[in-house]
């Protein structure tokens, strides 16, 4: 896979490792919007089908991306939405335990902890032990041990969205599956970027936002629900997702049947004419160049910078147990992250600090030339400190 840096709008002189913190637009993506804002100028233009074509278009796409059936895809406006859409609707009589990681995203994180209140059930947090070698395979060994038949549901990310620790989820839903307890993904921090496959895995829900890997717009999404949920209570009654809404001449004819599959789940005004163009023309460029192919070019041009790290202190998760696209760097002792922060942003380094960790994540619009930097300046400020 070559570097697909022409085809963004990223300056020259900055070098953007922080795809984990927000996309840039591609190019197309970006053209396909301004389309669409012009589009709107004349209303007439916008025919019933409209509402409708893009958004099945985008289910197609996004099933393409996790193997999953259209049918089961929801569009979402965030990943909140998709999670508390699955965690509302799980049995209340199947177990009394739910299980998160350590450190987990606050959007998985509230809904699940609210259900435990709501309904008198324990949440189980599961740490992560201290940053050293070894700490991928323990956190997944404890993740696993922690399952059982008192379990309701496990409610996670699919990589950890702070250090880019890689969870065993083939290994975590079949556990879950033997134990009868649900298994809800949050997807946002790999999906697009790092192969995912929802039948391989016996995910239940697995929720993406689609500003980060998706290349998206803010405020748009996708979410993969199971069969189960099929008969589920969505978050909102919106006309859009019951059985007769392209019968525009007939909406008032009210029916108990909403859309198939995980139709009932999409939100109100789905149909967005904005940001639903720009969101398919990005899962379009995705599938073009592969998920496979985008992980092997972010592990092939970070290797330097992970050798680097490995050779002066810093701690990085062993490669079994490291996403490529995202991961974190600990600094050895006598270093700060705001000061290395600043250094890096006076030389035009955009990364992101998450708990202890620098977060660097890297995309096909990065190029070596962005890591030399990045090294150039951490060994700079090494040499100071020696």
């Amino acid at each position: 896979m070559k570097n697909q840096k022409h085809l963004f709008q990223l300056p020259e002189d900055i070098h953007y490792l922080n795809g984990a913190y927000m996309s840039p637009l591609l190019r197309s993506v970006e053209e396909i919007g301004i389309q669409a804002l012009i589009q709107k100028r004349n209303p007439t233009s916008i025919q019933p089908k409209d509402f409708f074509e893009t958004g099945e278009k985008i289910k197609a796409n996004f099933a393409r991306l996790v193997n999953c059936p259209a049918q089961q895809v929801a569009i979402i406006p965030a990943a909140s939405y998709g999670l508390t859409t699955a965690v509302t609707n799980l049995p209340l009589d199947n177990g009394n335990t739910a299980i998160v990681v350590s450190d987990e995203f606050p959007s998985g994180y509230y809904a699940i902890e609210k259900w435990c209140r709501d309904h008198g059930k324990q949440l189980k947090t599961i740490p992560a032990q201290e940053f050293k070698q070894g700490r991928g395979e323990i956190w997944n060994q404890r993740i696993l041990e922690a399952i059982n038949q008192d379990t309701a549901v496990v409610l996670m990310s699919t990589i950890h969205w702070a250090d880019g620790t890689q969870f065993d989820l083939k290994a975590i839903g079949q556990k879950c599956k033997e134990n009868n307890a649900f298994f809800i993904l949050d997807g946002t921090q790999s999906v697009g970027a790092l192969p995912i496959d929802v039948k391989e895995i016996q995910a239940d829900a697995l929720v993406c936002a689609g500003y980060k890997w998706l290349m998206g717009p803010y405020a748009i999404g996708a979410a993969y629900f199971s069969e189960y949920f099929n008969n589920g209570i969505p978050l909102e009654e919106t006309w859009v997702n019951r059985s007769n809404a392209q019968q525009f001449s007939n909406l008032t004819q009210y029916v108990e049947e909403y859309s198939p599959g995980a139709g009932r789940f999409n939100v109100g005004e789905y149909g967005n004419f904005i940001l639903l163009p720009m969101f398919h023309a990005a899962l379009g460029q995705i599938l073009d160049w592969g998920v496979a192919n985008i992980q092997t070019y972010c592990d092939e041009i970070s290797r330097p910078l992970v050798e680097y790290c490995r050779k002066n202190g810093f701690w990085l998760e062993e490669d079994a147990y490291r996403a490529k696209h995202l991961f974190g760097i600990v600094l050895p002792d006598g270093l700060n992250n705001s000061e290395i922060i600043q250094r890096l942003q006076e030389n035009k380094v955009f990364v992101s600090i998450r708990g202890k960790a620098i977060r660097i994540s890297l995309h096909l619009y990065n190029t070596d030339a962005d890591i030399k930097t990045l090294i150039g300046v951490l060994d700079g400020i090494l040499a100071e400190k020696a």
